[in-house]
Protein backbone atom coordinates (compact mmCIF):
# COMPACT_ATOMS: atom_id res chain seq x y z
CA UNK A 1 0.00 0.00 0.00
CA UNK A 2 2.84 2.45 0.81
CA UNK A 3 6.66 2.41 0.79
CA UNK A 4 8.77 2.27 3.99
CA UNK A 5 10.14 5.77 3.20
CA UNK A 6 6.61 7.20 3.08
CA UNK A 7 5.76 5.59 6.40
CA UNK A 8 8.91 7.03 8.00
CA UNK A 9 8.12 10.54 6.75
CA UNK A 10 4.57 10.29 8.07
CA UNK A 11 5.88 9.21 11.46
CA UNK A 12 8.08 12.31 11.64
CA UNK A 13 5.12 14.52 10.70
CA UNK A 14 2.95 12.98 13.41
CA UNK A 15 5.65 13.57 16.04
CA UNK A 16 5.56 17.32 15.34
CA UNK A 17 1.80 17.62 14.92
CA UNK A 18 -0.80 18.36 17.61
CA UNK A 19 -3.45 16.23 15.93
CA UNK A 20 -4.81 13.35 18.02
CA UNK A 21 -3.94 10.26 16.00
CA UNK A 22 -3.68 6.66 16.91
CA UNK A 23 -0.53 4.78 15.98
CA UNK A 24 -0.25 1.11 16.82
CA UNK A 25 3.06 -0.43 17.90
CA UNK A 26 5.03 -2.23 15.26
CA UNK A 27 4.45 -5.59 16.89
CA UNK A 28 1.68 -7.16 14.80
CA UNK A 29 -0.13 -10.04 16.45
CA UNK A 30 -2.91 -11.71 14.50
CA UNK A 31 -5.98 -12.73 16.52
CA UNK A 32 -8.36 -15.57 15.78
CA UNK A 33 -11.36 -13.39 15.00
CA UNK A 34 -9.74 -11.39 12.21
CA UNK A 35 -10.40 -14.00 9.58
CA UNK A 36 -14.16 -13.57 10.07
CA UNK A 37 -14.98 -10.04 8.81
CA UNK A 38 -18.70 -10.37 9.54
CA UNK A 39 -18.23 -10.94 13.26
CA UNK A 40 -18.76 -8.10 15.77
CA UNK A 41 -15.45 -7.14 17.41
CA UNK A 42 -16.00 -5.63 20.88
CA UNK A 43 -13.27 -3.69 22.68
CA UNK A 44 -13.31 -4.46 26.40
CA UNK A 45 -9.84 -3.49 27.58
CA UNK A 46 -9.94 -1.77 31.02
CA UNK A 47 -7.54 0.82 29.59
CA UNK A 48 -10.33 2.04 27.32
CA UNK A 49 -12.42 3.70 30.03
CA UNK A 50 -13.25 7.19 28.69
CA UNK A 51 -11.72 10.28 30.25
CA UNK A 52 -14.12 12.45 32.25
CA UNK A 53 -14.39 15.26 29.69
CA UNK A 54 -14.03 13.29 26.45
CA UNK A 55 -16.93 12.66 24.12
CA UNK A 56 -17.99 9.00 23.97
CA UNK A 57 -19.40 7.52 20.79
CA UNK A 58 -22.74 5.78 20.48
CA UNK A 59 -25.52 4.90 18.09
CA UNK A 60 -26.59 7.90 15.98
CA UNK A 61 -23.22 9.69 15.87
CA UNK A 62 -21.79 10.52 12.45
CA UNK A 63 -18.02 10.24 12.14
CA UNK A 64 -15.29 10.44 9.51
CA UNK A 65 -12.45 7.93 9.42
CA UNK A 66 -9.15 8.92 7.76
CA UNK A 67 -6.50 6.29 7.06
CA UNK A 68 -3.17 7.74 5.94
CA UNK A 69 -2.25 6.86 2.39
CA UNK A 70 -5.53 4.98 1.86
CA UNK A 71 -7.73 7.60 0.12
CA UNK A 72 -10.38 5.07 -0.89
CA UNK A 73 -11.24 4.61 2.83
CA UNK A 74 -10.74 8.25 3.89
CA UNK A 75 -12.38 11.69 3.60
CA UNK A 76 -15.77 11.55 1.91
CA UNK A 77 -15.33 7.79 1.49
CA UNK A 78 -14.80 7.40 5.24
CA UNK A 79 -18.00 8.95 6.58
CA UNK A 80 -20.21 6.62 8.60
CA UNK A 81 -23.24 6.76 10.87
CA UNK A 82 -22.78 4.56 13.93
CA UNK A 83 -25.51 1.93 14.12
CA UNK A 84 -27.97 1.69 16.98
CA UNK A 85 -25.93 -1.09 18.59
CA UNK A 86 -22.84 1.13 18.63
CA UNK A 87 -21.07 -0.65 15.77
CA UNK A 88 -19.59 0.28 12.38
CA UNK A 89 -19.62 -1.85 9.26
CA UNK A 90 -16.25 -1.16 7.61
CA UNK A 91 -14.45 -2.45 4.51
CA UNK A 92 -12.21 -5.49 5.01
CA UNK A 93 -12.78 -5.83 8.77
CA UNK A 94 -16.60 -5.92 8.95
CA UNK A 95 -18.41 -4.88 12.12
CA UNK A 96 -16.45 -3.18 14.88
CA UNK A 97 -17.98 -1.92 18.13
CA UNK A 98 -17.09 1.65 19.14
CA UNK A 99 -19.86 2.03 21.71
CA UNK A 100 -18.66 4.05 24.71
CA UNK A 101 -15.24 4.82 23.25
CA UNK A 102 -13.69 8.25 22.82
CA UNK A 103 -12.50 9.43 19.41
CA UNK A 104 -8.89 8.52 20.21
CA UNK A 105 -9.84 5.14 21.64
CA UNK A 106 -11.97 4.30 18.60
CA UNK A 107 -9.05 5.20 16.34
CA UNK A 108 -6.84 2.82 18.31
CA UNK A 109 -9.45 0.06 18.08
CA UNK A 110 -9.82 0.47 14.33
CA UNK A 111 -6.07 0.56 13.79
CA UNK A 112 -5.75 -2.70 15.72
CA UNK A 113 -8.25 -4.37 13.39
CA UNK A 114 -6.66 -3.00 10.21
CA UNK A 115 -3.12 -4.02 11.20
CA UNK A 116 -3.26 -7.42 9.37
CA UNK A 117 -4.27 -5.63 6.15
CA UNK A 118 -2.34 -2.33 6.31
CA UNK A 119 1.26 -1.98 7.33
CA UNK A 120 1.43 0.18 10.47
CA UNK A 121 -1.96 1.91 9.96
CA UNK A 122 -2.31 5.54 11.02
CA UNK A 123 -5.97 6.41 11.65
CA UNK A 124 -7.85 9.46 12.88
CA UNK A 125 -11.55 9.63 13.80
CA UNK A 126 -13.45 12.91 13.62
CA UNK A 127 -16.94 13.60 15.00
CA UNK A 128 -19.14 15.19 12.31
CA UNK A 129 -22.53 15.23 14.07
CA UNK A 130 -23.52 14.29 17.62
CA UNK A 131 -26.42 12.03 18.44
CA UNK A 132 -29.31 13.28 20.62
CA UNK A 133 -28.75 12.59 24.31
CA UNK A 134 -31.15 10.42 26.30
CA UNK A 135 -31.08 11.65 29.90
CA UNK A 136 -33.12 10.63 32.95
CA UNK A 137 -34.20 13.26 35.51
CA UNK A 138 -35.83 12.09 38.73
CA UNK A 139 -36.60 13.41 42.20
CA UNK A 140 -37.68 16.93 43.10
CA UNK A 141 -38.37 18.36 39.66
CA UNK A 142 -41.77 19.30 38.31
CA UNK A 143 -41.79 16.84 35.40
CA UNK A 144 -39.48 13.89 36.13
CA UNK A 145 -38.84 11.41 33.36
CA UNK A 146 -36.62 10.56 30.41
CA UNK A 147 -35.72 13.40 28.04
CA UNK A 148 -34.13 13.34 24.60
CA UNK A 149 -32.19 16.53 24.05
CA UNK A 150 -29.89 17.77 21.31
CA UNK A 151 -26.17 17.73 21.96
CA UNK A 152 -23.88 20.58 21.02
CA UNK A 153 -22.56 20.56 17.48
CA UNK A 154 -19.25 21.64 16.09
CA UNK A 155 -17.12 20.24 18.89
CA UNK A 156 -16.07 17.11 20.69
CA UNK A 157 -17.86 17.85 23.96
CA UNK A 158 -21.50 17.35 24.87
CA UNK A 159 -22.72 20.67 26.25
CA UNK A 160 -25.98 19.57 27.85
CA UNK A 161 -25.54 20.36 31.55
CA UNK A 162 -27.30 19.62 34.83
CA UNK A 163 -28.98 23.05 34.97
CA UNK A 164 -30.26 22.77 31.39
CA UNK A 165 -31.64 19.31 32.14
CA UNK A 166 -33.45 20.62 35.23
CA UNK A 167 -34.98 23.42 33.17
CA UNK A 168 -36.14 20.85 30.60
CA UNK A 169 -37.92 19.01 33.43
CA UNK A 170 -39.89 22.10 34.45
CA UNK A 171 -37.52 23.32 37.14
CA UNK A 172 -37.02 22.24 40.73
CA UNK A 173 -39.77 21.94 43.29
CA UNK A 174 -39.77 24.07 46.42
CA UNK A 175 -38.49 21.19 48.53
CA UNK A 176 -35.51 20.33 46.32
CA UNK A 177 -32.05 19.95 47.83
CA UNK A 178 -29.78 21.57 45.24
CA UNK A 179 -26.66 21.07 47.36
CA UNK A 180 -26.68 17.27 47.05
CA UNK A 181 -27.68 16.55 43.47
CA UNK A 182 -26.17 13.41 41.94
CA UNK A 183 -25.34 12.48 38.37
CA UNK A 184 -25.31 8.71 37.87
CA UNK A 185 -23.15 7.79 34.90
CA UNK A 186 -22.94 4.22 33.55
CA UNK A 187 -19.67 2.98 32.03
CA UNK A 188 -19.18 0.36 29.29
CA UNK A 189 -17.59 -1.94 31.89
CA UNK A 190 -20.93 -2.17 33.72
CA UNK A 191 -19.92 0.06 36.61
CA UNK A 192 -21.71 3.26 37.62
CA UNK A 193 -20.00 6.52 38.56
CA UNK A 194 -21.69 8.85 41.06
CA UNK A 195 -20.83 12.52 40.47
CA UNK A 196 -21.86 14.94 43.28
CA UNK A 197 -23.21 18.32 42.13
CA UNK A 198 -23.75 21.39 44.32
CA UNK A 199 -25.83 23.86 42.33
CA UNK A 200 -26.03 26.17 45.35
CA UNK A 201 -22.27 26.76 45.12
CA UNK A 202 -22.70 27.44 41.42
CA UNK A 203 -25.34 30.10 42.15
CA UNK A 204 -23.25 31.66 44.92
CA UNK A 205 -19.80 31.69 43.37
CA UNK A 206 -20.38 31.12 39.66
CA UNK A 207 -18.32 27.91 39.79
CA UNK A 208 -19.17 26.41 36.40
CA UNK A 209 -17.45 23.17 37.38
CA UNK A 210 -20.55 22.43 39.48
CA UNK A 211 -22.74 22.55 36.36
CA UNK A 212 -21.58 19.14 35.17
CA UNK A 213 -21.81 18.31 31.48
CA UNK A 214 -24.08 15.34 30.85
CA UNK A 215 -23.56 12.36 28.58
CA UNK A 216 -25.93 10.00 26.89
CA UNK A 217 -27.36 7.63 29.49
CA UNK A 218 -26.78 9.89 32.51
CA UNK A 219 -29.42 10.15 35.24
CA UNK A 220 -29.80 13.32 37.31
CA UNK A 221 -31.16 12.77 40.83
CA UNK A 222 -32.51 15.79 42.74
CA UNK A 223 -33.17 14.78 46.39
CA UNK A 224 -35.63 16.27 48.86
CA UNK A 225 -34.28 18.82 51.31
CA UNK A 226 -34.34 17.97 55.02
CA UNK A 227 -34.11 21.57 56.31
CA UNK A 228 -34.91 24.90 54.65
CA UNK A 229 -33.09 28.20 54.75
CA UNK A 230 -35.48 31.09 53.88
CA UNK A 231 -32.66 33.08 52.24
CA UNK A 232 -31.62 30.11 50.13
CA UNK A 233 -35.23 29.34 49.20
CA UNK A 234 -35.81 32.94 48.06
CA UNK A 235 -32.68 32.97 45.91
CA UNK A 236 -33.55 29.65 44.29
CA UNK A 237 -37.04 30.91 43.52
CA UNK A 238 -35.52 33.89 41.71
CA UNK A 239 -33.22 31.71 39.60
CA UNK A 240 -34.09 30.09 36.28
CA UNK A 241 -33.96 26.68 37.97
CA UNK A 242 -37.47 27.29 39.34
CA UNK A 243 -40.66 27.41 37.25
CA UNK A 244 -41.89 30.85 36.26
CA UNK A 245 -45.14 30.54 38.22
CA UNK A 246 -46.98 28.16 40.52
CA UNK A 247 -50.74 27.77 40.90
CA UNK A 248 -52.29 28.45 44.34
CA UNK A 249 -55.99 28.32 45.18
CA UNK A 250 -57.36 30.96 47.56
CA UNK A 251 -60.99 30.22 48.44
CA UNK A 252 -63.60 31.46 50.92
CA UNK A 253 -64.12 34.99 52.15
CA UNK A 254 -61.73 36.93 49.90
CA UNK A 255 -62.59 39.46 47.24
CA UNK A 256 -61.38 37.36 44.26
CA UNK A 257 -61.47 33.66 45.20
CA UNK A 258 -60.06 31.04 42.83
CA UNK A 259 -56.82 29.76 41.33
CA UNK A 260 -54.03 32.33 41.06
CA UNK A 261 -50.72 32.09 39.17
CA UNK A 262 -48.00 33.38 41.50
CA UNK A 263 -44.18 33.44 41.53
CA UNK A 264 -42.37 30.51 43.18
CA UNK A 265 -41.76 30.83 46.92
CA UNK A 266 -44.73 33.17 47.29
CA UNK A 267 -45.80 33.60 50.90
CA UNK A 268 -49.22 33.16 52.46
CA UNK A 269 -49.62 36.93 52.93
CA UNK A 270 -48.78 37.58 49.29
CA UNK A 271 -51.35 35.05 48.14
CA UNK A 272 -54.07 36.63 50.29
CA UNK A 273 -53.29 40.07 48.90
CA UNK A 274 -53.21 38.73 45.33
CA UNK A 275 -56.75 37.44 45.90
CA UNK A 276 -57.91 40.96 46.73
CA UNK A 277 -57.57 40.66 50.50
CA UNK A 278 -60.21 39.71 53.03
CA UNK A 279 -63.90 40.39 52.51
CA UNK A 280 -64.19 43.04 55.21
CA UNK A 281 -67.82 42.20 56.07
CA UNK A 282 -67.58 38.42 56.21
CA UNK A 283 -64.00 37.15 56.64
CA UNK A 284 -62.39 35.84 59.78
CA UNK A 285 -59.13 37.75 59.67
CA UNK A 286 -57.26 36.17 62.56
CA UNK A 287 -56.63 32.69 61.08
CA UNK A 288 -56.77 30.84 57.78
CA UNK A 289 -56.51 27.15 56.88
CA UNK A 290 -53.64 25.94 54.68
CA UNK A 291 -54.34 22.67 52.82
CA UNK A 292 -51.38 21.00 51.11
CA UNK A 293 -51.51 18.19 48.55
CA UNK A 294 -48.34 16.06 48.71
CA UNK A 295 -46.77 14.16 45.78
CA UNK A 296 -47.55 10.81 47.46
CA UNK A 297 -51.27 11.63 47.38
CA UNK A 298 -51.62 12.52 51.07
CA UNK A 299 -53.25 15.76 52.25
CA UNK A 300 -52.41 17.85 55.30
CA UNK A 301 -54.08 20.93 56.66
CA UNK A 302 -53.25 23.33 59.46
CA UNK A 303 -54.52 26.55 60.92
CA UNK A 304 -52.21 29.54 60.41
CA UNK A 305 -52.41 32.76 62.41
CA UNK A 306 -52.37 35.72 59.99
CA UNK A 307 -49.74 38.40 60.58
CA UNK A 308 -49.26 40.81 57.69
CA UNK A 309 -46.26 42.38 59.43
CA UNK A 310 -44.26 39.12 59.47
CA UNK A 311 -41.68 38.07 56.93
CA UNK A 312 -41.56 34.59 55.47
CA UNK A 313 -41.66 32.01 58.26
CA UNK A 314 -43.32 28.66 58.83
CA UNK A 315 -45.53 29.82 61.74
CA UNK A 316 -47.43 32.88 60.48
CA UNK A 317 -46.38 33.44 56.87
CA UNK A 318 -45.21 30.15 55.34
CA UNK A 319 -43.98 29.86 51.75
CA UNK A 320 -46.59 28.21 49.55
CA UNK A 321 -46.15 25.23 47.24
CA UNK A 322 -47.77 24.62 43.90
CA UNK A 323 -51.40 23.38 44.28
CA UNK A 324 -51.69 24.65 47.88
CA UNK A 325 -55.17 25.72 48.97
CA UNK A 326 -55.68 28.69 51.31
CA UNK A 327 -59.16 28.70 52.84
CA UNK A 328 -60.47 31.88 54.49
CA UNK A 329 -63.33 31.18 56.86
CA UNK A 330 -66.33 33.30 57.90
CA UNK A 331 -66.38 35.55 60.92
CA UNK A 332 -68.70 34.76 63.83
CA UNK A 333 -71.09 37.52 62.78
CA UNK A 334 -71.20 36.26 59.18
CA UNK A 335 -71.76 32.68 60.34
CA UNK A 336 -74.61 33.75 62.65
CA UNK A 337 -76.18 35.85 59.92
CA UNK A 338 -75.98 32.97 57.44
CA UNK A 339 -77.48 30.57 60.00
CA UNK A 340 -80.41 32.85 60.75
CA UNK A 341 -80.96 33.43 57.06
CA UNK A 342 -81.13 29.69 56.45
CA UNK A 343 -83.38 29.13 59.46
CA UNK A 344 -85.86 31.86 58.56
CA UNK A 345 -85.91 31.32 54.82
CA UNK A 346 -89.05 29.06 54.91
CA UNK A 347 -90.93 31.79 56.85
CA UNK A 348 -89.95 34.32 54.24
CA UNK A 349 -91.84 32.21 51.73
CA UNK A 350 -94.97 32.15 53.90
CA UNK A 351 -94.88 35.92 54.44
CA UNK A 352 -94.45 36.42 50.73
CA UNK A 353 -97.64 34.42 50.06
CA UNK A 354 -99.58 36.49 52.60
CA UNK A 355 -98.38 39.69 50.97
CA UNK A 356 -99.61 38.45 47.59
CA UNK A 357 -103.02 37.43 48.99
CA UNK A 358 -103.32 40.73 50.83
CA UNK A 359 -102.66 42.57 47.62
CA UNK A 360 -105.49 40.65 45.97
CA UNK A 361 -107.88 41.44 48.85
CA UNK A 362 -108.27 37.74 49.72
CA UNK A 363 -107.14 37.91 53.33
CA UNK A 364 -110.28 39.49 54.74
CA UNK A 365 -108.55 42.74 55.61
CA UNK A 366 -110.38 46.06 55.25
CA UNK A 367 -109.84 48.10 52.17
CA UNK A 368 -110.20 51.80 51.67
CA UNK A 369 -113.44 52.69 49.74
Amino acid sequence: MRSPLTAMLWGLAIASSTLATAQIATAQTATAGLNSPASLIPVTSPALIPADNAYTLGGGDTIRIDIFDVPEFSGANGQYAILADGSLNLPWIGKVSVQGLTLEQSAQALAAQYTPYINDPLITVTLLASRPLRIGIIGQVNRPGVYTVSAATGGASQKQTVTLAIQSAGGITQIADVQNIQVRRPHPTGTEQIIPVNIWNFLQTGDLAQDVELRDGDTVVVPEAIAFDPAETSQLAASNLSPTTISVNVVGEVMRPGAIALPPNVSLNQALLAAGGFNSQRARRSRVTLIRLHPDGSVTNRSVAVDFTAGINEETNPPLHSSDIVMVGRSTLASTSDFLGTLLSPLNGVFSIFRVLDGLGLTGGSSTP
